[in-house]
């Protein structure tokens, strides 16, 4: 008994030097170093009082969310320096540069417990690039940004630039590996069209995520004229109301940014469309549905915001649509445009896929007719969707205009995308860090995922019965012919392998069957189901 109770002790003793003891992560050091890159709203900001230099998080939190945003964060468009300014005149906007930039974009309210995966933004991405070898300050950073201001505002330039140097010099002046995310992209893509010589000097490749390229334009119209919300679920109810977010987009460049882009040839052009009712000369009405162009939107924005105020500590600003940040961002659009890859850097593109995306935006219907434009505001839009990620088209996200060496289409939600399995994946791949995977094929940009696995074994009297079933998926950028989907039947084979021993005495058998399902929104089925039978004597 004393010999299983001094047993007991040990391991308990070897339990809690474990507990004490952590393990140190992995890491590799002949890795090349990662710079993260978020999108719209995908960085903490905080306010800091220009008084007495004290700061507190203003984006994202919870508690308090809407007061100390709008107090602290609503903000006026400077036309002479090209800036957005916060209202309060007596505290500045800062991104905080904790953990080499990756705090700022890991988890955006990190004193939330409940629910803490709703403000997760490129969490999941840093803990799995962790267990690849990635070490923060080494091989691993992140560049946090106002979301607030233009893409290509110098400052941000600058700050980029300053960024790629300090991430260079701190892995040993190894070339750098950008990761972007959504609005990222264009912020990246802008630091390429106006210093592409320090692009070229600081970075090897360029990964692009959920970028919208020519513009997210069902998201940007119900944008500007009902606002939008972050968060979704119970925890809405604690966060930023859609009103206060929205007299805040209207005074951002970046969101005017995302407006679909006048030069690119839509598949399916976006429109805002608006049920109205006319009155003809003889005094009798009609209704007519009116369909406006991304260029002819400019009006009915115009119109529809022409009125809108705020009240900042009991003075009424306006905030109408603003037509200098309009200009801006149409130059915007051609420095994108004339972006180019430096032949020594590898750019790819993974986009989202396979959920209902805003692509036009409709008010109204012919049963209530739209009366005074500045009630758009106050009604909930009904929307034409096509494919994408749900915030951006497919179409926008691979129109990225570069010599890409792939382009990949990943079924996944714009934010969530970031979390995906399957981006992984990819990523590890093209990153070329930990051991080989056998299941990608980077040359057809395929990835085969295994989703189930499953093998018993049963042995008696040298008779053995081994049973396996396994299954993959096949996630592929190749359009599914609708029109046939509905003939096209899984194709079944067959195969059978037989063995005998040296002596005949021994003799084994194996038959497989496998099953390819067709291919359904961007996804393939394939089963396995095999058998073997061998019997010695």
């Amino acid at each position: 008994m004393a010999v299983l109770l001094e047993e007991i002790v040990q391991s308990v003793e070897l339990w809690l030097k474990l507990l004490r003891d952590k393990p140190q992560p992995y890491v590799d050091p002949d890795l090349d170093p990662v710079l993260l890159v978020p999108g719209v709203a995908g960085s903490i900001l905080k306010s800091v009082d220009k008084a007495n230099g004290k700061d507190e998080r203003i984006w994202v939190r919870i508690l308090g969310a809407d007061h100390e945003f709008r107090t602290k964060l609503w903000s006026k468009f400077d036309p002479s320096t090209g800036r957005t300014v916060s209202l309060d005149p007596n505290s500045s906007v800062v991104v905080p540069e904790d953990r080499y930039g990756l705090y700022a974009i890991d988890v955006l309210d990190p004193d939330l417990i409940i629910g803490r995966d709703c403000v997760y933004y490129f969490h999941d991405m840093i803990v799995q690039m962790i267990k690849w070898g990635f070490q923060e300050g080494k091989t691993l950073f992140g560049f946090g940004y106002d979301f607030r201001q233009s893409n290509r505002l110098q400052g941000t330039m600058e700050q980029f630039a300053a960024k790629l140097e300090a991430v260079y010099n701190a892995s040993g002046g190894k070339k750098i590996n950008i990761i972007s995310h959504s609005m990222g992209g264009l912020l990246v893509k802008c630091f390429l069209s106006l210093h592409s010589d320090i692009f070229e000097k600081y970075v090897q490749k360029w990964i692009a995520i959920a970028a919208p390229f020519q513009g997210a334009p069902g998201y940007v119209t119900s944008a500007f004229l009902n606002g939008m919300s972050f968060v979704e679920g119970w925890e809405q109810n604690f966060f930023i109301s859609k009103w206060s977010m929205h007299q805040l987009l209207i005074e951002c460049p970046s969101i005017y940014e995302l407006m679909a882009c006048r030069n690119f040839h839509w598949e399916h052009i976006p429109l805002l469309e608006i049920w109205r009712e006319k009155k003809a000369a003889n005094g009798n009405s009609h209704i007519i549905l009116e369909s406006y162009q991304s260029e002819e939107s400019v009006e009915i924005y115009k119109e529809a915001l022409y009125s809108n105020t705020v009240n900042y500590n009991g003075e009424m600003i306006p905030l109408p649509f603003n037509l200098e940040i309009l200009k801006m961002a149409n130059e915007t659009c051609k420095i994108l445009s004339r972006a180019k890859i430096p032949s020594q850097v590898k750019f790819y593109n993974i986009y989202g896929t396979n959920l209902e995306t805003p692509h036009s935006v409709c008010y109204g219907s012919d049963d209530a007719p739209v009366t005074d434009l500045q009630e758009l505001r106050n009604i909930q839009p009904k929307y034409v969707y096509v494919d994408g990620d749900g915030t951006v088209p497919a179409e926008s996200a691979k129109a990225d205009g570069l010599n890409a060496e792939a382009r990949v289409g990943v079924p996944g939600e714009h934010r969530g995308i970031v979390c995906e399995h399957h981006v992984f994946r990819i990523l590890k791949h093209w990153l070329k860090v930990g051991d080989p995977d056998p299941f990608y094929n980077p040359i057809n940009d395929y990835v085969i995922l295994p989703t189930a696995y499953e093998m018993e074994r049963y042995k008696e009297k040298g008779l053995q019965v081994t049973s396996l079933k396994e299954e993959w998926e096949i996630i592929s950028e190749e359009q599914d012919d609708g029109d046939n989907m509905a003939d096209r039947k899984p194709l079944v084979s067959s195969i059978s392998v037989s063995q005998s021993g040296d002596d005949q005495s021994s003799r084994a058998e194996a038959h497989a069957t496998v099953i390819v399902h067709p291919q359904n929104e961007g996804k393939q089925h394939v089963e396995l189901n095999a058998m073997s039978v061998s019997v010695d004597a």
